[in-house]
């Protein structure tokens, strides 16, 4: 098992270089993706040493930042991506816990498997916006995979790498992290939940890309578009790969 470390990131400059230092003490290939940052994030990964950087502009989004770093692992031959954000909310420490889920998995012959970051909704300073995007993301996630996770918003996951979706069709922005869930489990790839820690700083202290109105609004519409195609395609899909596998 290959797996490296994405870190998409965007104006995150406060943050990064400690994310990465503690990072790459855990997981020696890490890949930054600088999503068209405008702050000193180029300078200071120039300034970096044993890290992998894929950089463009201008800024195209989460999604794309992900996508972008997803085809650059696959093409350095990893297996596995681990990703984490580059804000500091995720404790790159519990990378192991990750892992240690990953190869329980494979132990028992589950390579195709998506272990997703489940963290504590109740945690001191979770903001209650984020408590409501994620049960609203929660429940719609089960609507369209007829699956259950405690959290469907973290970014803190790892993915198998030889069974992501069309990454084609992946949207460019924060939605692109359930499309990524909904279709792998369409794909019967499974979707086990891991406990992590989160950290959130002081309101004045945090850096957010989020929108809530406009962000809100196209996750609404995706959910639609995938209530939709879950009908049509992904119940069905689910159900014919799980006949041709028995």
């Amino acid at each position: 098992m290959k797996y490296c470390l994405i870190i998409p990131t965007y104006n995150n400059a406060s943050t990064l270089v400690d994310v990465v230092k503690r990072s790459l003490a855990v997981c020696a290939d890490v890949i930054v993706v600088n999503d068209g940052s405008t702050d000193q994030t180029a300078d200071l990964l120039a300034a970096m040493d044993n890290v992998t950087v894929v950089s463009y502009t201008p800024n195209r989004g989460k999604g794309h930042a992900l996508c972008e770093g997803f085809r650059k692992a696959s093409t350095m031959g990893f297996d596995y991506a681990i990703t984490i954000d580059a804000d500091g909310q995720h404790f790159p420490e519990d990378i192991q816990n990750l892992l240690s889920t990953l190869n329980g998995e494979i132990d028992k012959g589950n390579e195709r498997v998506l272990i997703v970051g489940s963290r504590n909704l109740n945690a001191p300073g979770m903001p209650s916006g984020n408590t409501f995007a994620n049960k609203f993301s929660n429940f719609w996630f089960t609507v369209q995979t007829a699956q259950r996770l405690p959290d469907t918003q973290t970014g803190f996951r790892i993915y198998p790498l030889h069974h992501l979706p069309n990454l084609s069709f992946i949207t460019n922005r924060y939605e692109s992290e359930l499309e990524l869930l909904v279709f792998s489990a369409w794909r019967n790839v499974k979707i086990v939940p891991s406990p992590v820690r989160v950290y959130y700083p002081p309101a004045e202290e945090r850096v957010s890309h989020f929108r809530p109105l406009a962000d809100f609004a196209r996750i609404s519409v995706l959910n639609t578009f995938l209530c939709i195609a879950a009908l049509v395609y992904g119940y069905p899909s689910m159900l014919i790969r799980r006949i041709l596998k028995s």
